[in-house]
């Protein structure tokens, strides 16, 4: 009597016995062999039916590049999107069920692009800087972006600590992203921007990616009371230092808000020119060598020595919107200062003007988060 049973080596005919033959591999890359033109935005992949991809390699025809993938169900496909003006050659091999292997070749190169074709992402902070828990990372792009949505789920913010932040998009050439709060002091915060070869819009692509480091230092406040002449400097909750000040008489007030220092410049030269004062206007001013300056607002307000105006620091405000100090307060205040740093202007009858300068955090968190271009989380 015959027993009836599963063939170890396939499926068996019903009616002769014999096995199915099992179909070999077949290997569909997304780019045909000697194509132009092709998108830098392309992700090559090669897609396997009945088999898999067990090799595949991309790379510069010099070979002096290579792109690496990786291997899924369903193919292979490349971890990085396209240089542009470039050509490439692709190999890859497939392993069928029915042990037979197949390998595909192609050769493509890629659509040029001009300058004005591609939008480079500049971003600060620098690469391993140490900033104020009030520095908002800025990326500002050197050609217009509009497929803000597309671009800000490839601009990644990680931090060492728990933080809750959001970008905001200033315009089509400016996105800030910044916490709730405050970055905690001493945070490590990681900033990946995969955005080289992706779509702008307007037949734009991002020009590279950008991955920088940077840390958060001691948590500096000062709090400048404009009608008291008085900056306090504070550590982590600590007043560590009052010093007396003048700001802006009152044809040029000084602007009241939460700003964040800028730049640093040990020495620079202050000329009213730059803000708009006319050189025959009775306001006007040169003034070189201006020492220990620190920058505040894009309008030209800073903190600085001024050992011209010692009699009324303390007592009254004689600037043209700067804050000024003695030089041995303005050098102390100086060398404890980073990028970043806060410093906080109040009992002024003028506002801080929107952007000028960072002033991201003069803008409460529900309105920040509107400028976002990806829906929000629901509020905690």
């Amino acid at each position: 009597m015959a027993v009836a049973g599963c063939s170890a080596q396939g499926v068996k005919d019903a009616v002769n016995g014999e096995e199915t033959p099992k179909a070999p591999v077949t290997l569909s890359p997304n780019v045909q062999q000697k194509a132009t033109d092709v998108k830098v935005s392309t992700r090559v992949k090669v897609s396997a039916e009945n088999g898999e991809v067990s090799s595949a390699r991309l790379s510069t025809a010099d070979g002096k590049t290579e792109i690496k993938g990786r291997t899924g169900r369903n193919g292979w496909i490349a971890s990085e999107r396209l240089e542009p003006g470039t050509t490439y050659q692709l190999k890859a091999t497939g392993a069928g069920a029915d042990g037979t292997y197949k390998t595909v070749r192609r050769t493509f190169t890629t659509q040029q692009l001009s300058l004005a074709q591609q939008t480079y992402p500049a971003v600060a902070p620098l690469q391993g800087e140490t900033v104020g828990v009030g520095m908002p990372v800025i990326v500002t792009f050197d050609v217009p972006v509009k497929n803000r949505s597309l671009f800000e789920k490839h601009m990644k913010v990680t931090t060492s600590k728990d933080v809750q932040g959001s970008w905001s998009w200033l315009s089509d050439r400016e996105a800030h992203y910044r916490p709730k709060t405050y970055w905690p002091a001493h945070t490590t915060v990681k900033v990946d921007l995969g955005l080289n070869s992706l779509p702008a819009g307007n037949g734009v692509y991002g020009q590279q990616d950008q991955k920088v480091e940077f840390t958060v230092g001691k948590k500096v406040v000062s709090v400048v009371n404009v009608a008291k002449h008085r900056l306090s400097y504070t550590v982590d909750g600590q007043v560590v230092r009052k010093i007396p000040v003048t700001t802006g008489d009152e044809g040029h007030r000084t602007r009241e808000g939460v700003k964040v220092i800028m730049e640093k410049f040990s020495s620079v030269d202050m000329d009213a020119a730059t803000t708009g004062v006319d050189s025959e206007d009775p306001g006007y001013y040169n003034i070189s060598d201006v020492r220990w300056a620190m920058r505040v607002t894009n309008s030209g307000e800073f903190l600085h020595a001024a050992p011209w105006s010692v009699g009324a620091q303390g007592n009254a405000n004689v600037s043209h919107g700067c804050t000024g100090m003695s030089t041995s307060d303005a050098k102390w205040l100086y060398d404890r200062s980073r990028r970043g740093d806060v410093m906080k202007y109040v009992n002024s009858p003028r506002q801080l003007e929107p952007n000028n300068g960072w002033t991201d955090w003069n803008v409460p968190w529900d309105q920040w988060t509107k400028g976002s271009a990806l829906p929000q989380p629901p509020a905690a």
